[in-house]
């Protein structure tokens, strides 16, 4: 799908990957979109004190997304819609349309590779075994963007099983302070750069 571009003014592009529908709300896969509901409702709290004006959800290239200010500065919040393995196409379509610099892009998402409560935030790197970031470096060609890595813990069993689960109540738990501090870190990567967030969000 090819979208036109729209602004004129550069935005920053956040991308929560997940799967759509109720059937992937709340499992492992999801937690890039709720990291970006959980950063909508943080800047509708904001709204109140700083007079930024939040739009409403629209569905853009393929992907629902909302336009808004973060401290005066213009964001972009994105869902795809895609399914997490075809996220690429959604993201490179939202990139061409908005005009957005790679540097100005942020992917979160899901990873075995780290362990539940723990976050990571990297200025480039490979997809290491993750199908949404395999589609997105794909689509985009390059490997050269930030993302923001939220761990899930290593698979038990089969890992698209796995990933398709649920958290269990205790680590339930964990993810949504995991999830206040993902919003937190996006954040800081929004107002003091990206290197900043990673000295302050990679230690723990």
């Amino acid at each position: 799908m090819h979208c036109k571009n729209t602004t004129d003014n550069h935005s920053k592009l956040i991308v929560g990957l997940g799967n759509p529908g109720l059937r992937y709300e709340k499992t492992k896969h999801n937690i890039g979109f709720r990291v970006i509901d959980a950063l909508y409702d943080k800047l509708q709290t904001a709204n109140d004190t700083d007079n930024s004006t939040t739009k409403r959800v629209t569905s853009v290239c393929n992907s629902l997304v909302i336009q808004t200010e973060h401290h005066s500065s213009p964001i972009i919040l994105a869902k795809p819609m895609t399914y997490m393995n075809n996220s690429g196409s959604a993201v490179s379509a939202l990139i061409n349309r908005f005009d957005i610099p790679l540097t100005d892009l942020c992917i979160i998402y899901d990873d075995v590779h780290l362990d539940i409560g723990k976050i990571r935030i990297r200025r480039k790197g490979s997809d290491g075994g993750q199908k949404g970031m395999q589609s997105i470096i794909h689509h985009l060609g390059t490997q050269e963007f930030p993302r923001l890595r939220i761990g899930i813990g290593e698979p038990v069993g089969n890992i698209t099983d796995y990933v398709l689960s649920k958290f269990s109540k205790s680590e339930e738990i964990e993810i949504e302070q995991t999830i206040e501090r993902a919003v937190d870190a996006v954040d800081t990567i929004l107002q003091e750069g990206i290197l900043t967030a990673m000295n302050r969000f990679n230690r723990r």
